[in-house]
């Protein structure tokens, strides 16, 4: 599996589908050499490599209710809807303690992408170079504007990954991945809209320009990806995991049932799916 990359998607809430996917790959001790994610999918991608079972659940679905986690009240008190303080910083230290022994001692490449607000472009993270910093990168990647503040790390002013590179397969196959698998969290033919808030997104983003016009041009580049990765498919370099039913489950979501219902989901798929996925691996 030396040039098989796992690509994971992004999408808030929906990251449970990632997590439910990874749970199953945890279980048959499936690993990749290579997992790049953005914002969700690099959240769920930490669990995964550190290899702690059940952890992703725990965190994203048994935890959710918690207002500290995700409620108005942060907003309010914090201008933040999810809990940024709570989930790195309370959740991996003392609630459902992150193994970051296990995690850094992994044989993986890990890559975590996130957004430049000075310059609007992708900037990519390695697990190898910057080690114990790598929470507080996933938690740059996960900072979608609006919904959490921009984070500072080396200089630079960071956000959400999935703004400029909502599924990043073209820098895996740049990083010499020849044949990828994609876990996507949106079902099939799933169509991003422009954003009914694009004309006031600059007044909110003085401090950034770049970034509000990558906001206003994010549908354009989602779509230019699938086309990208649908090409990918028809020469079998790609293969893509994603919901194989529609759950409802929103960006932003706490109710348990539905997180839960895409949760499994993901399982489901992913084991539906081993044959094929084993003989795309065998295939490299």
């Amino acid at each position: 599996m030396k040039t098989i990359g796992l690509v994971l998607e992004g999408g808030g809430m929906k990251g449970v589908y990632t997590a439910g996917v990874l749970e199953y790959f945890m279980e048959k001790e499936l690993y990749f050499p290579y997992v790049i994610g953005v914002s969700a999918g690099a959240c769920m991608a930490a669990s995964y490599l550190s290899r702690q079972k059940g952890r992703n659940k725990k965190v994203n679905i048994d935890l959710v209710s918690d207002p500290r986690y995700l409620s108005f009240r942060n907003f309010v008190t914090k201008r933040q809807m999810f809990g940024m303080d709570f989930l790195f910083d309370e959740i991996p230290k003392n609630i459902v303690p992150f193994d970051f022994d296990t995690f850094l001692q992994g044989p993986e490449r890990m890559i975590v992408g996130a957004t430049d607000c000075e310059t609007g472009e992708a900037v990519y993270y390695t697990k190898q170079e910057h080690g114990e910093n790598m929470l507080q990168i996933i938690r740059a990647s996960s900072s979608l504007p609006f919904i959490a503040p921009s984070v500072e790390y080396q200089g630079k002013h960071l956000l959400d990954g999935g703004i400029i590179d909502p599924i990043p397969i073209r820098k895996s196959q740049a990083d010499g991945n020849r044949k990828n698998i994609i876990v996507m969290t949106k079902e099939e033919n799933y169509t991003l809209q422009p954003s009914r808030f694009s004309s006031v997104m600059k007044l909110f983003l003085k401090k950034h320009p770049r970034i509000g016009e990558r906001l206003i041009e994010r549908h354009r580049l989602y779509k230019e990806t699938l086309t990208h990765i649908e090409s990918e498919k028809e020469t079998g370099n790609v293969l893509v995991i994603q919901p194989s039913a529609p759950i409802g489950v929103r960006r932003i979501e706490k109710d348990q049932n539905k997180l839960l219902q895409l949760y499994e989901l993901g399982y489901a798929d992913a084991k539906r799916r081993e044959q094929e996925i084993r003989q795309f691996i065998e295939a490299e």
